[in-house]
């Protein structure tokens, strides 16, 4: 029997594909080959540092270059397309540039000690932890280990945006022939670390500067707490650990380090708080571009003569990014003048600045020329 004309025609539907919805080895899996590429790319990266460096050091004496740490970080983070944020990368590359750069030199690091103050912080930003860190007692001493060439490199505190200059870093300039090769400047926040409550501290332990910045807040909150004074934050942590009773003003790592409890984060009373390390050296800091000078003069003791100097900075067109005033020792009212400007020390408007500095000042001593460092929060 022939079919209708008009039949309708049965179309049968294609069901669409599954997708597999990937479980959790499947995952593991691909996160484990993930890792053994990126250990491989490292140690390739690491072979081909080791390289270009002992190249470079048979060229010009340099082992060590805070340029390659900070290219190497400009570079991861402009490559960045997410969804990692920067400061983790930031932190990454710092570590593999600092693990690459210990494959040509373990660096000696003196810094203000002990482990997990600040200053030691700081140095990890600056450095990365392939490094060997040296503690030591007070500022002098760091300067002292540099100049001896007991270490590499040093870092030193040398302003607080809360309590303004550090006198012991700015009195070493004024003895020892070292140079700025580099800056960090840090934002610190401080912790309120114990093993007992609030309510149950008696002490608060930190050292003068941290004090000083959380006086307001400790008022508020710890009004009948006892402050003492110690040489360093962990040292305070060290002392909270092991008194009934007690309270520190330190970091979280060093809060991590002792099994202390975080009973108040960032109780500093300025919250924009942050202090500028110098990283001394005995060896000058490659042109970036985007650098600055450090500079100490003396002026004679006459009327004008400190502005006759500023002008000069003025008439060259050199921006001043800090000046302070520092007391000749021995002297009566006889004051050392430390500035630092935008530019590097060959430039020739710097140049043309130092040399007429040089005939109106009594002493005069470029500190160093180095690259310009963002904040760290």
């Amino acid at each position: 029997m022939a079919k209708a004309k008009n039949a309708k025609k049965t179309t049968v539907k294609k069901k669409p594909p599954t997708k597999r919805t990937p479980n959790t080895k499947a995952l593991q899996s691909k996160l484990t080959r993930l890792d053994r590429e990126l250990v491989k790319m490292f140690n390739e990266r690491a072979t081909v540092y080791k390289q270009f460096a002992t190249l470079r050091q048979a060229d010009d004496s340099v082992a060590f270059s805070s340029e390659d740490v900070d290219s190497a970080v400009e570079n991861a983070q402009n490559a960045n397309k997410g969804p990692l944020t920067d400061d983790p990368i930031r932190s990454m590359f710092r570590e593999l540039a600092s693990g690459c750069q210990s494959l040509v030199q373990t660096l000696k690091i003196a810094m203000l000690g002990p482990f997990y103050s600040y200053s030691h912080l700081a140095a990890i930003e600056y450095f990365g932890q392939s490094v060997e860190f040296v503690p030591v007692g007070n500022i002098a001493a760091v300067f002292e280990e540099v100049n001896e060439k007991h270490a590499d490199f040093g870092i030193v505190p040398i302003e607080n945006s809360t309590d303004g200059r550090i006198a012991d870093t700015l009195d070493m300039f004024t003895k020892l022939p070292v140079r700025i090769c580099g800056e960090v400047e840090l934002g610190i926040h401080h912790t309120l670390l114990a093993r007992c409550s609030r309510q149950d501290i008696r002490e608060v332990y930190s050292k003068p500067q941290a004090l000083s910045q959380c006086r307001n807040w400790l008022a508020k909150h710890v009004p009948s707490a006892r402050l003492i004074e110690v040489t360093s934050t962990t040292t305070a942590a060290k002392l909270a650990s092991e008194k009934p009773g007690a309270a520190a003003i330190a970091s979280l790592q060093a809060g991590t380090k002792y099994g202390l409890n975080t009973l108040a984060e960032r109780i500093e009373d300025n919250h924009n708080n942050s202090t500028r390390f110098a990283i001394i050296g005995t060896h000058t800091s490659k042109r970036t571009g985007n650098d600055k000078t450090a500079i100490m003069f003396q002026t004679e003791h006459r009327f004008g003569a400190l502005a006759d100097a500023l002008n000069i900075f003025k008439r060259n067109r050199l921006n001043l990014t800090w000046i302070e005033s520092f007391p000749v020792p021995g002297e009566n009212r006889i004051y050392l003048f430390f500035v630092e400007l935008e530019g590097y020390e060959t430039d020739t408007r710097v140049q043309r600045a130092a040399a007429a500095l040089e005939k109106k000042a009594l002493r005069l001593e470029i500190l160093g020329s180095f690259p310009s460092s963002p904040p760290v929060s």
